[in-house]
């Protein structure tokens, strides 16, 4: 066999905020209902189908612990279950219209949903981590873990900071039964130091975005050495992620692909194609599949070139020498957003070997670091490659909230817990703290997504930890143990968390 022109990996970052018991359309429960039926399953359709094909360290797969308690949560299964179970009768219902197009449309939705209902039945309903597990066992995927609840890492104190990165590990071990070494930092974001952050919680790479390299004259081409630290740094390689990824220029804006934003509001259906970017979405012509298919094959022939191409180009600069691209996306583009996203995933996955491409996971290319170090500037993957998406002027009263609250807690466990013993009230708090320190309500607020409704939950959520320590540094137990039987109701994703881990004095 000849030598590979280099390797790709491919990285997925699945995450979600905690939606479970908070709203349901047009975000809340839906949310996850949507990528779950469009993304979640038909990626583990998609991984079995290569595991039977023989195939080993297919892609690298993040999947945070606040998403992966929501596909573990009795309440989502059954709602998710009750879901699926609703769009099959949505479709057998407009079987019935009076035109033959919503008619085939029927067909076609009934069909998606009769087996996504088989799929869930058989792989899902004893919860997410028994759908991932085996995927992991078998070498698949390489698992990426994260903090609990995706919080923006680099405005957290540092103790905080540590103890949600490994309270995340942990959890990610006792659900998939292997403690991640890697890391999908949320937002990418980077700060110098972290590093050693992720040293001292067993932290071996990281994912970081493109610029953060290459603003201090390193490359993507190839895995670094972050600082004196020994953690190791992936960069995305921008040019050959926005083939995808760019809302100009992406592959998911073709015309024949099933537009996200039109529905048929008597079915709730997606049925139209984009057709164009300016047609107003009642003018957009009926989705063809035969079309999109084509339209798959088209862009994966695309995409395989791009690799291959950029592949040659590194090791010619180089001098001979194979290098690596590293593609990431949210997995949610794939399936959910992009309705024939996986199909094209599949096909690059099978497509790249043939052409001399090696595919691997990050945890399999981590011999091809230099020993050189590289020390980047505070980052993200955020809009302008910085901060501002989470501390700018938009949102700066809830970076401001997330502070304090953070040092609220911290203080109040240290001054009240009796350390002796679990407490549920300071377990809560901590749930509570974290669920607010989420990235995710900052970013919908400063990209109005959905932006009430981001600051409603955060609101809610820095209520209920401030009720809590209210209680808990008034001495008054009683209160704050109703307070926390109360919260853990709805906000409770992670069950088996000590409080007491979160101590810096045991």
């Amino acid at each position: 066999m000849t030598a590979p022109l280099g390797t790709f990996c491919l990285v997925l970052h699945s995450h979600l905020p905690w939606v479970a018991h908070h709203g349901a359309w047009p975000v809340g429960e839906e949310w996850l209902h949507q990528a779950w039926a469009g993304s979640y399953a038909p990626l583990r359709r998609l991984l079995d189908d290569l595991a039977r094909e023989g195939r080993r360290d297919v892609l690298t797969l993040g999947v945070t612990p606040v998403l992966a308690a929501m596909l573990d949560d009795p309440y989502s299964l059954r709602q998710h279950h009750t879901w699926l179970a609703d769009a099959q009768l949505r479709a057998l219902g407009m079987s019935s219209a009076a035109d033959s197009e919503r008619r085939a449309e029927a067909a076609r939705q009934y069909a998606v949903a009769t087996r996504a209902l088989a799929e869930f039945e058989g792989h899902w309903r004893r919860g997410g981590s028994a759908a991932l597990r085996p995927l992991v066992d078998s070498g698949i995927v390489e698992l990426l873990g994260g903090p609990l609840t995706h919080s923006f890492t680099p405005l957290l104190p540092n103790e905080l900071a540590e103890s949600t990165l490994r309270a995340g590990l942990d959890d990610a071990a006792l659900r998939v039964g292997s403690r991640p070494n890697g890391i999908w930092a949320p937002e990418c974001a980077y700060a110098p130091g972290l590093e050693k952050l992720y040293a001292a919680a067993g932290v071996s790479h990281v994912v970081v975005d493109g610029p953060t390299l290459l603003h201090v004259g390193a490359s993507t081409d190839r895995p670094w050495l972050l600082g004196e630290s020994g953690v190791i740094a992936f960069g995305r390689d921008l040019d050959v992620t926005y083939r995808v990824w760019s809302p100009r220029r992406g592959y998911p804006g073709d015309p024949a692909y099933l537009d996200f934003h039109s529905y048929d509001h008597e079915w709730g259906f997606r049925t139209r194609r984009v057709t164009g970017r300016e047609i107003p979405p009642h003018d957009k012509a009926p989705y063809e599949p035969a079309m999109a298919r084509d339209a798959v094959d088209r862009h994966v022939a695309d995409f395989i070139g791009v690799v291959v191409d950029r592949l040659r180009a590194i090791r010619e600069q180089r001098g001979g020498s194979p290098g690596l691209v590293v593609a990431a996306y949210d997995t949610e583009l794939f399936g959910h957003w992009w309705h024939e996203g996986v199909d094209f995933l599949g096909g690059v996955l099978r497509g790249l070997p043939e052409a001399g491409v090696r595919v691997s996971t990050l945890r399999s290319s981590l011999g091809d670091v230099d020993e050189v170090s590289v020390h980047p500037e505070p980052s993200s993957w955020g809009s302008g490659k910085d901060w501002h998406v989470w501390n700018g002027e938009p949102v700066a009263d809830i970076a401001d909230a997330q502070r304090w609250l953070a040092s609220a807690t911290l203080d109040c466990l240290e001054a009240t817990h009796p350390r002796s013993h679990r407490s549920p009230a300071h377990d809560q708090l901590v749930q509570d703290t974290l669920l607010a320190l989420s990235s995710d309500w900052a970013f919908m607020v400063t990209k109005d997504s959905a932006a009430e409704y981001a600051r409603a939950r955060f609101q809610g959520h820095v209520s209920a930890a401030r009720d809590l320590i209210d209680a808990l540094c008034q001495g008054d137990s009683a209160r704050a143990a109703a307070t926390a039987r109360s919260h853990a109701v709805a906000d409770a994703p992670f069950g088996h968390l000590d409080a007491r881990r979160f101590l810096s004095r045991p």
